[in-house]
């Protein structure tokens, strides 16, 4: 562990506002360029962050998204995020960003062939795909040809991608975390520091310059009175609205067992049942029972 951080925990990666401070801040540039290259396994020659600052209103509403936009090259817009905690939704939100993305290039006059490449890369703290693969890469397919619609064309081998220009990438860190591989490339390299598996980080800082700068920006940010106290209230933000959430999710299942009693009640009473029972075998009350009753 670097001396700078022998005393104070390391600031976590897999924390949006962390991750969006480190990748999209002016002059780390050539950090995000390292990391988008290990994801999509390209060359990059240039990268120009779109959206470098955190709104101030933006930490503690966790309903802000704290992405990074991004343009590689000239000829294709990114869209990064990091999820913490698994809101059953990424998949919708990923194609909004996506659909985003590719509406906003949209201007009067403008040629649809002059539209560029949209990417969208989530990093998730969680497991989300039943699939046996850490990095899902999602394209536009074609279906397989059905053989009542099928023409012979003289086409020995189909086009499969409708379209080149649409793409989303699902990162799970836990199913990389299980996998457990080496740090023999640069995607392993990124994605146990993004963890923060210090042993792994150690060995990726000698291999590669761009990781040994993130990690001393997060060091530095540790030991930052004020970064802390930005990070903690983001990461309250992220709890309080995971309280909502699951208390709105228990209210949802009260409600919905009220309404069962009341369905079986309505049942009880069809058949002449007496309230004494209905009561004893529901848990209703009198008023609850003789609504009913009335209706």
């Amino acid at each position: 562990m670097n001396n700078i951080n022998k005393t104070v925990e390391r600031l976590p990666l897999t924390n949006d506002y962390v991750f969006k401070r480190v990748f999209a801040k002016e002059g780390n540039e050539n950090i995000l360029k390292d990391l988008l290259e290990a994801v999509l396994d390209i060359k990059i020659e240039k990268v120009e962050v779109q959206n470098p600052e955190i709104p101030k209103e933006a930490i503690e509403d966790k309903l802000s998204v704290l992405d990074i936009k991004a343009q590689l090259d000239e000829k294709t817009i990114v869209d990064i995020e990091m999820q913490m905690t698994n809101e059953h939704n990424i998949k919708y939100r990923s194609l909004v960003y996506l659909s985003k993305n590719v509406s906003g290039q949209l201007q009067i006059g403008k040629e649809y062939a002059e539209l560029k490449k949209s990417i969208v890369i989530n990093f998730l703290n969680f497991e989300y795909y039943r699939r046996n693969s850490y990095h899902q890469v999602a394209r536009m397919k074609f279906e397989r040809t059905k053989e009542d619609e099928y023409v012979d064309m003289g086409y020995s081998d189909e086009e499969e991608i409708a379209t080149e220009s649409v793409e989303m990438h699902f990162i799970e860190l836990p199913k990389f975390k299980k996998k457990n591989p080496g740090v023999e490339n640069k995607i392993e390299q990124w994605l146990w520091t993004i963890i923060g598996e210090e042993e792994k980080i150690e060995m990726a800082e000698k291999d590669n310059k761009e990781i040994k700068k993130a990690i001393e920006i997060v060091d530095t940010m540790s030991m930052d009175k004020r970064e802390r106290e930005l990070y903690e209230a983001r990461l309250k933000g992220e709890f309080n609205y995971g309280i909502s959430i699951s208390m709105a999710k228990k209210e949802g299942e009260e409600l919905g067992k009220n309404e069962q009693k009341l369905e079986i009640a309505k049942k009880m009473l069809s058949k002449k049942m007496p309230i004494k029972e209905i009561k004893e075998i529901t848990g209703l009350t009198d008023e609850e029972i003789k609504k009913l009753k009335v209706n």
